[in-house]
């Protein structure tokens, strides 16, 4: 049995070198002991007997926390008593002297620290019967209580019954007191609870020992979003655009806001969010969406045509301006220094031809629009033109008009007073008989003596032109006499510039 004995020793042994993560507090027992060997058996029918006492003992034990609940505790006990009977089948003995050495783990139903703990106790251990030098192997198994009377120190009392592999069954009863030093780690989050915060709780070390389920670097006791990042500005909470608002309480989680606006963005400062504004970088009003009305016309400056001067809808913003006072606003009026009508975009029209003045080369005299304006010639006008074309004579080979000619002119006269906004173009023309240079010398002083009677007769100049075209331009064949007599002639046209 001796090597039984040896291994449970290095069990122990191996035990006691345990990291100190595993457990970092630790403690001391004395305990006085009296010991039953004459009625070892439990049970309702005896359990009176259970404390009488036939030997007595000292207890002095090893405890070491490996968690918040469990201790590994090794008791070494020196003691006598009577187990012949127990051995002898009830036979009486002498006392004997034992040596007990255990390995238990102790259970406390409460946390370390309070001041009431059961506990309870499972474990292998040795008998050693120093008179007879008999080895017997045990499992002890019981039950305690811890009462604490100072920070670290408990008193206790405990009972145990020891189950023999020898048939030596016994019960080990004990009081007294604990003391326990080093340091605790409650939580077992490997933060010493002199160091931790929040020693009922696994936290984190950057924390001092306080949890951080959502590991935001603030403590669930501070945050109030535990269970999401966030950001220390929010109180843990997550606030993506950084605005101090929390993401639940922000309008607008994605824009850095103002608390006006629960945290949506107002650029221009009006009170209105950027995206309800129309105007986001202009203040303005909410009646105008957001946007100013500077001359205050009651139109928005992003639809006002003239946003510095107060205006009407129907002007677009604008002030109705009309410097000819027709009636018609200048930005409408075609003709805004001229009083006009509605009809022609505000330009007058003196003649009421329906042509107005600036495009009426006849505008105090009503005309067609197809003929600018001016009044048409009548037939019988045209019929004197074309009369004196072939009526109007020279002396042959001259520029002298024939007296017969006076009258033929007087009516050509008579039809430009007729036609005041006309002008008149006079042309000479020859036949191809004789020199081309003299020919066209001739048409032009023909023209020429026509142009004179009639300035003279009182046609202002600036009313007429004349020109020759010597014979370039026959109406008739050179080759006949009649041909060439239709070439010789001087032309009266009528013209509106």
């Amino acid at each position: 049995m001796k090597h039984i004995f040896t291994a449970l020793c290095l069990v122990v042994a191996l035990l006691f070198v345990q990291h100190e993560a595993t457990a970092q507090k630790h403690g001391f027992t004395v305990r006085a002991l009296w010991y039953n060997y004459e009625n070892p058996e439990p049970g309702w029918d005896n359990w009176s007997k259970i404390f009488e006492s036939n030997g007595r003992g000292l207890e002095l034990a090893y405890s070491r926390a490996l968690d918040k609940h469990t201790a590994l505790v090794v008791p070494v006990k020196i003691g006598t008593a009577n187990v012949s009977s127990a051995r002898n089948n009830g036979t009486p003995g002498a006392n004997e002297l034992l040596l007990n050495l255990d390995a238990q783990m102790q259970y406390s139903l409460c946390k370390q620290g309070r001041l009431f703990n059961p506990y309870a106790i499972l474990g292998v251990g040795t008998t050693w019967n120093a008179d007879d030098e008999h080895f017997d192997f045990n499992i002890p198994a019981g039950i305690g209580l811890n009462v604490r009377i100072a920070k670290n120190l408990y008193v206790n009392g405990q009972s145990q019954f020891r189950f023999s592999l020898d048939n030596r069954p016994g019960w080990h009863h004990g009081v007294g007191a604990t003391l326990w030093f080093g340091d605790a780690d409650s939580d077992e989050d490997g933060i010493l609870d002199k160091d931790d915060r929040c020693p009922e709780v696994k936290g984190v070390a950057a924390l001092a020992g306080c949890p951080d389920r959502d590991g935001d670097g603030i403590g669930d006791a501070e945050d109030k979003c535990p269970d999401v990042p966030g950001v220390a500005s929010a109180m843990g909470c997550p606030d993506r655009d950084g605005d101090g608002f929390t993401d639940a309480d922000d309008r607008c989680p994605d824009v850095p806001g103002i608390a006006a606006l629960s945290g949506c963005p107002d650029r221009d400062g009006d009170g209105i969010t950027d995206a309800d504004d129309a105007c986001p970088e202009q203040p303005g009003t909410p009646a105008f969406k957001g946007c100013p009305d500077t001359d205050g016309d009651g139109m928005a400056d992003n639809v006002d045509k003239c946003p510095r001067e107060a205006g009407t809808p129907a002007n677009q913003g604008c002030p109705v301006r009309d410097r000819d006072r027709d009636g018609i606003a200048d930005a409408d009026d075609a003709c805004p220094d001229e009083a006009g009508s509605a009809a022609l975009k505000g330009c007058p029209d003196r003649d009421k031809d329906g042509v107005t003045d600036r495009d009426d080369r006849c505008p105090d005299t009503a005309g067609p629009a197809s003929n600018k304006g001016c009044p048409e010639i009548k037939v019988e006008d045209k019929a004197k033109l074309e009369r004196a074309v072939k009526l109007v004579q020279f002396q042959t080979g001259k520029a002298t008009l024939l007296k017969s000619s006076y009258t033929v002119l007087d009516e050509v006269v008579s039809v430009m007073n007729t036609y005041p906004d006309y002008s008149l173009n006079i042309g000479g023309h020859t036949d191809n008989v004789g020199d081309d240079k003299l020919n066209q010398s001739l048409s032009e002083r023909r023209a020429k003596a026509c142009y004179d009677y009639l300035l003279k007769k009182g046609i202002p100049a600036a009313r007429m032109a004349h020109a020759g075209y010597g014979e370039t331009k026959p109406k008739g064949s050179n080759t006949t006499a009649a041909g060439r007599e239709q070439n010789r002639r001087v032309e009266f046209e009528l013209y509106v510039k």
